[in-house]
Protein backbone atom coordinates (compact mmCIF):
# COMPACT_ATOMS: atom_id res chain seq x y z
CA UNK A 1 0.00 0.00 0.00
CA UNK A 2 2.98 2.35 0.86
CA UNK A 3 4.61 1.65 -2.51
CA UNK A 4 0.98 2.36 -4.26
CA UNK A 5 0.90 5.74 -2.33
CA UNK A 6 4.84 6.40 -3.27
CA UNK A 7 4.08 5.92 -7.03
CA UNK A 8 0.78 8.09 -6.93
CA UNK A 9 3.04 11.10 -5.43
CA UNK A 10 5.39 10.33 -7.50
CA UNK A 11 2.94 10.94 -11.17
CA UNK A 12 1.26 13.65 -9.69
CA UNK A 13 4.44 15.55 -9.44
CA UNK A 14 5.37 14.75 -12.93
CA UNK A 15 2.46 16.33 -13.78
CA UNK A 16 2.84 19.43 -11.44
CA UNK A 17 4.02 22.64 -12.93
CA UNK A 18 7.53 23.83 -12.37
CA UNK A 19 7.85 26.88 -10.13
CA UNK A 20 11.14 28.79 -9.52
CA UNK A 21 10.96 30.87 -6.46
CA UNK A 22 13.58 34.43 -6.82
CA UNK A 23 14.16 37.67 -6.41
CA UNK A 24 15.25 40.24 -8.13
CA UNK A 25 19.51 40.93 -8.12
CA UNK A 26 19.72 37.57 -7.27
CA UNK A 27 22.66 36.10 -9.80
CA UNK A 28 21.83 32.47 -8.82
CA UNK A 29 18.33 33.34 -9.63
CA UNK A 30 18.42 34.71 -13.06
CA UNK A 31 21.35 32.22 -14.14
CA UNK A 32 18.18 29.66 -13.34
CA UNK A 33 15.66 31.23 -15.22
CA UNK A 34 17.74 32.13 -18.09
CA UNK A 35 18.66 28.12 -18.45
CA UNK A 36 15.03 26.88 -18.32
CA UNK A 37 13.84 29.53 -20.80
CA UNK A 38 17.00 28.70 -23.39
CA UNK A 39 16.10 25.31 -22.84
CA UNK A 40 12.44 25.48 -24.22
CA UNK A 41 11.26 24.58 -20.72
CA UNK A 42 8.05 26.80 -19.21
CA UNK A 43 7.52 27.17 -15.47
CA UNK A 44 5.99 29.62 -13.06
CA UNK A 45 7.91 32.16 -12.04
CA UNK A 46 7.28 33.72 -8.19
CA UNK A 47 9.27 36.39 -6.96
CA UNK A 48 9.08 36.15 -3.28
CA UNK A 49 9.80 40.01 -2.62
CA UNK A 50 6.29 40.71 -4.33
CA UNK A 51 4.21 37.85 -3.81
CA UNK A 52 3.31 37.06 -0.52
CA UNK A 53 1.62 33.39 -1.72
CA UNK A 54 4.81 32.43 -2.85
CA UNK A 55 6.97 33.57 0.03
CA UNK A 56 4.46 30.92 2.51
CA UNK A 57 5.09 28.59 0.01
CA UNK A 58 8.44 28.61 0.54
CA UNK A 59 7.92 29.08 4.30
CA UNK A 60 6.15 25.91 4.36
CA UNK A 61 9.01 24.18 2.92
CA UNK A 62 11.10 25.09 5.63
CA UNK A 63 13.03 27.55 3.41
CA UNK A 64 14.19 31.34 3.72
CA UNK A 65 16.24 31.40 0.40
CA UNK A 66 16.05 31.49 -3.21
CA UNK A 67 16.73 30.36 -5.95
CA UNK A 68 14.30 26.85 -5.74
CA UNK A 69 13.07 24.81 -7.94
CA UNK A 70 9.76 22.98 -7.34
CA UNK A 71 8.16 20.43 -9.10
CA UNK A 72 5.17 19.29 -6.87
CA UNK A 73 6.97 18.17 -3.17
CA UNK A 74 9.73 18.18 -4.88
CA UNK A 75 12.57 21.01 -4.78
CA UNK A 76 16.28 21.79 -5.51
CA UNK A 77 18.46 24.52 -5.11
CA UNK A 78 18.75 26.65 -8.08
CA UNK A 79 22.56 27.21 -7.78
CA UNK A 80 23.21 23.72 -8.58
CA UNK A 81 22.54 23.85 -12.36
CA UNK A 82 22.29 19.90 -12.63
CA UNK A 83 19.95 19.36 -10.30
CA UNK A 84 17.73 22.23 -12.03
CA UNK A 85 18.34 20.32 -15.06
CA UNK A 86 17.23 16.90 -13.42
CA UNK A 87 14.03 18.39 -12.06
CA UNK A 88 13.16 19.82 -15.36
CA UNK A 89 13.46 17.04 -17.47
CA UNK A 90 16.81 18.52 -19.16
CA UNK A 91 19.66 16.37 -20.33
CA UNK A 92 22.48 18.36 -19.63
CA UNK A 93 25.93 18.31 -21.36
CA UNK A 94 29.06 18.72 -18.75
CA UNK A 95 30.45 22.00 -19.50
CA UNK A 96 34.19 22.70 -19.35
CA UNK A 97 35.50 25.42 -16.63
CA UNK A 98 38.37 27.17 -16.83
CA UNK A 99 41.51 25.74 -15.20
CA UNK A 100 41.79 27.03 -11.22
CA UNK A 101 44.80 29.84 -12.43
CA UNK A 102 42.35 31.40 -15.06
CA UNK A 103 39.43 31.13 -12.37
CA UNK A 104 41.75 33.40 -9.68
CA UNK A 105 42.84 35.57 -12.64
CA UNK A 106 39.22 36.47 -13.47
CA UNK A 107 38.93 36.68 -9.57
CA UNK A 108 41.17 39.31 -9.14
CA UNK A 109 40.11 41.22 -11.92
CA UNK A 110 36.91 41.31 -11.10
CA UNK A 111 37.40 42.24 -7.02
CA UNK A 112 39.61 45.25 -8.43
CA UNK A 113 37.28 46.69 -10.80
CA UNK A 114 34.11 46.15 -7.83
CA UNK A 115 36.71 48.07 -5.95
CA UNK A 116 37.16 50.79 -8.31
CA UNK A 117 33.67 51.20 -9.10
CA UNK A 118 32.77 51.99 -5.22
CA UNK A 119 35.17 54.53 -5.28
CA UNK A 120 33.65 56.58 -7.65
CA UNK A 121 30.38 56.43 -5.39
CA UNK A 122 30.44 59.73 -3.41
CA UNK A 123 29.31 59.30 0.49
CA UNK A 124 26.15 60.35 0.45
CA UNK A 125 24.74 58.03 -2.18
CA UNK A 126 26.57 54.44 -0.83
CA UNK A 127 22.89 53.74 0.95
CA UNK A 128 20.79 54.26 -2.37
CA UNK A 129 19.04 51.61 -2.60
CA UNK A 130 19.07 48.94 -6.18
CA UNK A 131 15.81 48.81 -7.67
CA UNK A 132 13.23 46.36 -6.97
CA UNK A 133 15.53 45.33 -3.77
CA UNK A 134 16.42 46.48 -0.25
CA UNK A 135 20.18 46.86 -1.14
CA UNK A 136 22.42 49.21 -1.73
CA UNK A 137 25.61 50.33 -3.50
CA UNK A 138 27.72 49.60 0.68
CA UNK A 139 25.82 46.51 0.97
CA UNK A 140 26.43 45.11 -2.92
CA UNK A 141 30.36 46.22 -2.68
CA UNK A 142 30.26 44.15 0.74
CA UNK A 143 28.85 41.60 -0.79
CA UNK A 144 31.09 41.02 -3.66
CA UNK A 145 33.88 40.99 -1.12
CA UNK A 146 32.36 38.54 1.24
CA UNK A 147 32.07 36.01 -1.41
CA UNK A 148 35.46 35.86 -1.70
CA UNK A 149 35.70 35.93 1.83
CA UNK A 150 33.34 32.66 2.23
CA UNK A 151 35.91 30.56 -0.11
CA UNK A 152 38.87 31.70 1.68
CA UNK A 153 37.37 30.67 4.65
CA UNK A 154 36.48 27.59 3.75
CA UNK A 155 39.81 26.51 1.80
CA UNK A 156 41.96 28.17 4.74
CA UNK A 157 40.47 27.17 7.67
CA UNK A 158 37.57 24.41 6.63
CA UNK A 159 34.85 26.86 7.60
CA UNK A 160 31.75 25.21 5.87
CA UNK A 161 29.40 27.79 3.36
CA UNK A 162 26.00 28.39 4.97
CA UNK A 163 23.57 30.59 3.64
CA UNK A 164 24.04 32.93 6.08
CA UNK A 165 27.51 34.20 5.05
CA UNK A 166 25.68 35.27 1.91
CA UNK A 167 22.99 37.06 3.78
CA UNK A 168 25.88 39.24 5.77
CA UNK A 169 25.47 43.14 6.49
CA UNK A 170 28.46 45.33 5.54
CA UNK A 171 30.80 44.31 8.74
CA UNK A 172 30.71 46.56 11.27
CA UNK A 173 32.73 49.67 11.67
CA UNK A 174 32.72 49.89 7.59
CA UNK A 175 30.91 53.32 7.87
CA UNK A 176 32.81 55.59 4.56
CA UNK A 177 34.12 54.22 1.63
CA UNK A 178 37.35 54.28 2.15
CA UNK A 179 36.83 51.71 4.82
CA UNK A 180 35.34 49.88 2.75
CA UNK A 181 37.80 49.64 0.15
CA UNK A 182 40.55 48.64 2.45
CA UNK A 183 38.47 45.73 3.44
CA UNK A 184 38.19 44.74 0.07
CA UNK A 185 41.75 45.27 -0.84
CA UNK A 186 42.73 43.10 2.34
CA UNK A 187 40.86 40.25 0.86
CA UNK A 188 42.00 40.49 -2.67
CA UNK A 189 45.23 39.91 -1.03
CA UNK A 190 44.48 37.48 1.25
CA UNK A 191 43.20 35.52 -1.99
CA UNK A 192 46.53 36.11 -4.00
CA UNK A 193 48.54 35.20 -0.87
CA UNK A 194 46.45 32.07 -0.55
CA UNK A 195 47.29 31.19 -4.31
CA UNK A 196 51.17 31.39 -4.07
CA UNK A 197 51.19 29.66 -1.44
CA UNK A 198 48.85 27.32 -1.29
CA UNK A 199 46.84 26.65 -4.15
CA UNK A 200 49.25 24.63 -6.19
CA UNK A 201 49.10 22.27 -3.83
CA UNK A 202 45.23 21.95 -3.31
CA UNK A 203 43.77 18.93 -4.96
CA UNK A 204 40.71 21.43 -7.17
CA UNK A 205 38.78 17.46 -7.50
CA UNK A 206 37.76 17.10 -3.47
CA UNK A 207 34.47 18.35 -2.16
CA UNK A 208 33.61 21.98 -1.12
CA UNK A 209 31.33 22.01 2.37
CA UNK A 210 28.87 24.68 0.62
CA UNK A 211 25.30 24.34 1.68
CA UNK A 212 23.33 24.36 -1.22
CA UNK A 213 24.37 20.38 -2.47
CA UNK A 214 27.36 18.65 -3.88
CA UNK A 215 29.93 20.71 -5.46
CA UNK A 216 33.81 20.20 -6.33
CA UNK A 217 36.45 22.99 -5.09
CA UNK A 218 36.52 23.42 -8.78
CA UNK A 219 33.09 24.13 -9.40
CA UNK A 220 32.98 26.30 -5.92
CA UNK A 221 35.71 28.77 -6.96
CA UNK A 222 34.14 28.93 -10.44
CA UNK A 223 30.75 30.50 -8.85
CA UNK A 224 32.74 32.40 -6.53
CA UNK A 225 34.34 34.32 -9.41
CA UNK A 226 31.02 34.16 -11.77
CA UNK A 227 29.02 35.34 -8.64
CA UNK A 228 31.02 37.98 -7.91
CA UNK A 229 30.91 38.98 -11.03
CA UNK A 230 27.53 38.83 -11.97
CA UNK A 231 27.42 41.22 -8.93
CA UNK A 232 30.23 43.50 -10.14
CA UNK A 233 28.38 44.13 -13.57
CA UNK A 234 25.48 45.48 -11.69
CA UNK A 235 27.38 47.61 -9.59
CA UNK A 236 28.61 48.53 -12.62
CA UNK A 237 25.50 49.26 -14.16
CA UNK A 238 24.41 51.27 -10.63
CA UNK A 239 27.64 53.34 -11.26
CA UNK A 240 26.84 53.91 -14.79
CA UNK A 241 23.05 55.17 -13.35
CA UNK A 242 24.07 57.74 -11.32
CA UNK A 243 26.18 58.93 -14.55
CA UNK A 244 29.72 58.12 -12.98
CA UNK A 245 32.24 56.34 -15.10
CA UNK A 246 35.14 53.96 -14.06
CA UNK A 247 38.29 53.37 -16.30
CA UNK A 248 38.95 50.60 -16.73
CA UNK A 249 35.18 49.07 -16.81
CA UNK A 250 34.51 45.33 -16.49
CA UNK A 251 34.31 43.53 -19.77
CA UNK A 252 32.82 40.77 -21.10
CA UNK A 253 36.55 39.94 -22.13
CA UNK A 254 37.05 39.64 -18.36
CA UNK A 255 34.24 37.83 -18.00
CA UNK A 256 35.46 35.30 -20.82
CA UNK A 257 34.95 31.57 -20.16
CA UNK A 258 32.88 32.37 -17.19
CA UNK A 259 29.20 30.70 -17.20
CA UNK A 260 27.89 34.06 -16.60
CA UNK A 261 23.84 34.92 -16.90
CA UNK A 262 22.99 36.85 -20.34
CA UNK A 263 21.34 40.15 -18.32
CA UNK A 264 22.63 41.88 -16.27
CA UNK A 265 20.08 42.55 -13.90
CA UNK A 266 16.98 40.52 -14.32
CA UNK A 267 15.19 38.61 -17.42
CA UNK A 268 11.18 40.15 -16.33
CA UNK A 269 12.21 43.46 -14.56
CA UNK A 270 13.92 46.68 -15.89
CA UNK A 271 16.80 48.10 -14.06
CA UNK A 272 14.71 51.93 -13.50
Amino acid sequence: MQAMSEAASESTDAASPLKVYWQPGCSSCLKTKEFLTQHGVSFISVNVLADEQGFRELAALGLRRVPIVRRGHEWVDGQVIRDVARIAGIRLKAAALLPPAQLAERGDTVLRCALRLAATVPEDKLDTLFPNRPRSYRQITAHIIQIFEAFLDLVEHGRRVEHAIYEQDVPAGLTTGPQLIEFGEAVRQRLAHWWVSAALRVDFNVRADVYYGIQTLHEFLERTVWHAGQHTRQLQLGVERLGLRVDPPLTDRDLAGLPMPENVWDDQLRFD
